[in-house]
């Protein structure tokens, strides 16, 4: 498949800014609906998008789906700024190189066919055609023979009709998404009126606590805080929100802290009108902070769900800190947490989490926190012993005092069987998988809509090696925040349920994705190079091993095997070979 951008030139002289967001938009619906349909994107240099399908009728599925998809992105641009793509498919042999690139005969129909397609149609071979009648439901137009530039033979060339309107998605895109089955809310950054930009982490911080309040009951899905803060500091279009999250209902709002005092503001708005729900004013002092959290929950589970059980809204209930300044450091230590954070940024979040552990030594939230943090340490190969013992002594201590809140069980489980140093391939300290899966089952019981206990789920289920499970929980963070800027650490988590699984070639093809769109992320490079051993191709993956070794030079194999937490040892002994035949430092 080959595609381009019409007018692209044009589109970006009348309005640079938004056409890189519609472009962005584009982008991840060509990757989400080619992977759906068996498909691998190849390139996406510039406004062109190059693919390679295992399938011609998952090509054409994918075509049809992103035509279709993409139109419907860009209903609210004015006719003449609606970017449109250029979509053409052909069915023939490609050389892959070792980078992954491809090209020969194939590549270039692909392209030549493209450049005959009407902006928002799709134009495939006679190949195509023949190969998918009868299983795609569209219909084909002939457009006769036609000469292409660099192609010695004329190539017979057929228009498919309805331009995508025939065929729905197989999958919803991540541009794109399906509405939930239940109702459906992003909570976006409440603006901070406090005249000081440095209360900007407090305002962060309620919509945080909102978030997980809301997520908390199992009658909600709720986008996660990673993926509704893309948009902060932006001028949003609700409506575009909503389709871009693929939520009905979307709370906006504001926090003014003066001194001691308090005031919230917050409007529920139905996505698909702008019609507003419900719209309030809290007003209180900081010891109150929680109750005005509790207050706006309860506001915004009324205006959805009048009938909501009280049970449901006392489980949201925000359990008050013992002291408040404690809190406050937790929620500076938010941001350095998130996927992608730096490892200045990951050091400062600690030094929050320790202090307030110095004031409030029984504040079972930091221990987990500090537990995750310390396994962070360790998973981007700067940590050592201390990191272990200390983050395992935190976990063991957040679950005594709290087995009620899916955050703190999701965190310190993660940490119980993650955590750990082997010796000669025995263990000697932690990887307690037992307890591990036990917090995690808890979790799950409790808020399985919360992205932290997907993730941890996933992770902890391909540690035990159950690469089904974990690919659906994987998935179902993916969805949950759709635009996270750390989404590489969750599309390295569905490559890694493959590569437990035995899916080598899609473990293999996550890991390829990972590192064309995440290039700084260490842990893709290093399921690349697993994926590829397990593949046989050990000359492929030295390369691999060597950009690996330079974004985490303290990677090596006795240290890879002394820490990772994989149960299976056999699986830990092959990843051993394929990093020293691939170049890795014992």
């Amino acid at each position: 498949m080959a595609a381009d951008a019409a007018g692209y030139s044009r589109l970006m002289a009348v309005d640079e800014r938004a056409t890189v967001a519609a472009l962005d938009t584009a982008r991840a619906v060509f990757r989400s609906q080619i992977e759906s349909c068996q498909g691998r994107v190849i390139d996406m240099a510039g406004d062109s998008v190059l693919a390679v399908f295992e399938t011609a009728t998952g090509a054409v599925t994918a075509a049809l789906a992103i035509q279709r998809l993409v139109d419907a992105c860009g209903e609210s641009a004015p006719e003449d700024r609606r970017m449109r793509f250029r979509i053409g498919v052909h069915l023939g042999d490609v050389i892959e190189k070792a980078d992954g690139t491809v090209y020969g005969d194939g590549v270039n129909i692909a392209a030549r066919l493209q450049g005959l397609a009407e902006p928002g149609g799709v134009s495939v071979s006679e190949s195509i055609r023949t190969a998918v009648k009868g299983k795609v439901d569209t219909s084909f137009e002939d457009c006769g023979e036609q000469t292409v530039k660099n192609i010695t033979e004329p190539v017979r060339v057929f228009r498919v009709a309805g331009g995508g309107a025939a065929v729905p998605a197989t999958v919803p895109a991540r541009g794109a998404p399906a509405l939930p089955d239940l109702p459906s809310l992003a909570v976006l950054p409440f603006s901070n009126l406090s005249g000081d930009p440095e209360q900007d982490y407090f305002a962060d911080g309620m919509v945080e606590e909102i978030i997980t309040a809301l997520a908390r009951m199992g009658a909600f899905f709720v986008i996660a805080r990673n993926s509704s803060f893309v948009y902060k500091g932006k001028a949003v279009d609700i409506k575009q929100v909503g389709r871009e999250l693929g939520v009905r209902y979307v709370l906006e709002g504001s926090v003014r802290k003066s001194g001691n005092r308090v005031r919230i503001t917050g409007q529920l708005i139905e996505a698909e009108n702008g019609h507003h729900i419900w719209a309030d004013r809290f007003d209180g002092t900081l010891e109150d902070v929680f109750e005005l959290q509790d207050r706006i929950t309860e506001s915004i589970v009324c205006a959805i769900e009048p009938n909501m059980r009280r049970a449901e809204l006392e489980r949201a209930r925000v359990k008050p800190a013992a002291n408040l300044q404690a809190y406050d450091l937790v929620l500076r230590a938010l941001p350095g947490l998130m996927p992608g954070s730096t490892i200045a940024a990951k050091d400062e979040a600690l030094s929050f989490i320790r202090r307030a552990l110095e004031m409030d030594p029984r504040y079972s939230l930091a221990k987990a926190m500090g537990a995750f943090a310390h396994l962070q340490r360790l998973a981007d190969g700067f940590g050592n012993a201390d990191d272990v013992k200390t983050g395992l002594r935190y976990a063991d201590e957040a679950l005594a005092e709290s087995n009620d809140n899916a955050g703190i069980l999701s965190c310190a489980g993660l940490a119980l069987g993650s955590l750990g140093y082997r010796a000669l391939g025995i263990r000697v300290l932690g990887f307690r998988y037992d307890e591990a899966e036990r917090a995690i089952e808890r979790a799950l019981s409790l808020s399985p809509n919360l992205l932290m206990v997907q993730f941890c789920a996933g992770m902890i289920s391909s540690i035990v090696s159950k690469g089904d499970a974990a690919l659906g929980h994987f998935e179902r963070a993916i969805r949950i925040s759709p635009l996270d800027p750390g989404m590489g650490a969750y599309v390295v988590g569905t490559g890694l349920a493959h590569l437990v699984s035995g899916r080598f070639d899609q473990a293999l093809a996550v890991a390829q994705r990972v590192v064309q769109e995440y290039p700084g992320f260490s842990s893709g490079h290093r399921l690349m190079v697993v994926a590829l051993g397990r593949l046989g191709r050990i000359e492929e993956a030295k390369p691999a091993a060597q950009r690996l070794l330079e974004l985490a030079p303290n990677f090596t194999v006795s240290r890879n095997q002394s820490v990772s937490p994989f149960k299976d040892p056999e699986f830990r002994k092959r990843a051993a070979e394929i990093f020293r035949a691939a170049g890795v430092p014992k």
